[in-house]
Order: C-alpha cells, then sequence, then structure tokens
C-alpha cells in the first residue's frame, strides 16, 4: 500500500498503487482497487469491488457505490454520487481485436450531480450541475445542469433542485420554481435551469 495512505481508511482487501493521491476522510472499501495514477479528493467513500482508473480525477465528498468502475478519461466533481453498478465507458466504439487506447473520449460529471444505479454513461458526455440520471438510464449526449433524466436512451423528463426536488417547470421556454425542501429559487431561462443566488445580507 502506498505508504502516504492512512491504513485505516482502507480496507485489508483493497488495493492502492503506489502513487494514488487520497485525500483526507476518504474511504476504500472491500476488493476495490486504485491504480497509481488517481487523484482523489477528500471525504470521498469508495464502496466494494470499486476500479479507479490511472486518468481519473474526483473531487471531495463524492460517494461511490458498490461495484462502479471509474475508466480512464472521467473526471468526476465534488459531490457527485455514482450508484450501485451503474457504468462508465471511454471508447466509443470498442472492438476486442483492435487497440482504441489514444481514442479514449473524455467524460466530465459535474458538481453535485447523481447518477442512479445501473446507469451507464456513454463516453465523451458532460454530466451538468446537480443533474440527476435515472436508474438503468442509458446517458448519450451532453446533459444540462439540473435536468432529471431517464430511459433508454436518455431523455430529459423535468428539472430538479440542488436538494433532490423535483421543480415544476416546463422542459422548454421559461419559468420560475421554489424547492419545496429548501426554498431556494430556481429560474428557467432559453431552456436553461439556474439557481437563483441568495440575496445578500450586507
Amino acid at each position: 500500500m502506498n505508504a502516504s495512505i492512512d491504513s485505516k481508511a482502507v480496507h485489508p482487501s483493497a488495493i492502492v498503487d503506489e502513487g494514488a493521491v487520497l485525500g483526507p476522510d476518504t474511504r476504500v472499501w472491500h476488493f476495490s482497487h486504485v491504480c497509481g495514477g488517481a487523484r482523489i479528493g477528500a471525504g470521498c467513500s469508495l464502496g466494494q469491488n470499486v476500479f479507479v482508473g490511472n486518468d481519473v480525477v474526483i473531487g471531495d465528498r463524492v460517494k461511490i457505490q458498490n461495484n462502479v468502475s471509474v475508466y480512464d478519461a472521467v473526471t468526476l466533481e465534488d459531490e457527485v454520487f455514482c450508484g450501485p453498478s451503474m457504468v462508465f465507458t471511454n471508447v466509443y466504439n470498442p472492438r476486442s481485436g483492435i487497440v482504441r487506447k489514444d481514442q479514449y473520449r473524455r467524460t466530465l460529471v459535474r458538481r453535485g450531480a447523481s447518477i442512479g444505479a445501473n446507469a451507464t454513461i456513454v463516453c465523451g458526455v458532460t454530466i451538468g450541475s446537480y443533474a440527476f440520471i435515472g436508474a438503468g438510464a442509458v446517458v448519450k449526449h451532453d446533459v444540462p445542469d439540473f435536468a432529471l433524466m431517464a430511459g433508454v436512451p436518455a431523455r430529459q423528463v423535468g428539472w430538479i433542485s440542488r436538494f433532490g426536488e423535483r421543480l415544476p417547470l416546463p422542459l422548454a421556454g421559461n419559468g420560475e420554481a421554489v424547492c419545496p425542501h429548501t426554498g431556494e429559487s430556481y429560474v428557467l431561462a432559453d431552456g436553461a435551469c439556474s439557481l437563483v443566488p441568495a440575496p445578500s445580507r450586507l
């Protein structure tokens, strides 16, 4: 095990290769493997049987559930959630007899996004901040911030708040909504949803 890694945070059955960087309070559970080039932030949780490749960057407070492989060319920003057995890819048109390691397509999952169990993220896409990918969905195209996606192939079925509550907004056009849990306000303008900044108390 990498001498710089806290052994109390890594289960004895897990493998963390020399050179990997794990931030404080990050935990690696049973039978997982973190490759030497991986960069993982603070306060993360890697569940049972998780694989993290060399060319992977993971932010802070990311939760990766059981049986997920985060392959090369994937970046997960802070507070991303990866549900059990969801799938990342890095080659768009794989063939066993053809080496395409120089054709990896980069995938970016932005801050706060959630990916449901058994979903598949086809390489080369960006998933927007706080988007929610439903269980079993297959994402082939970029996903807007706060979008709620479902189906095969995935299509947008609504909007979702930072807290994870569905917002009563149309799929396109303009509108305003409030998260029923937090009271935060959201605005939809020209098909793009954004969080309204809280007023300054100065």
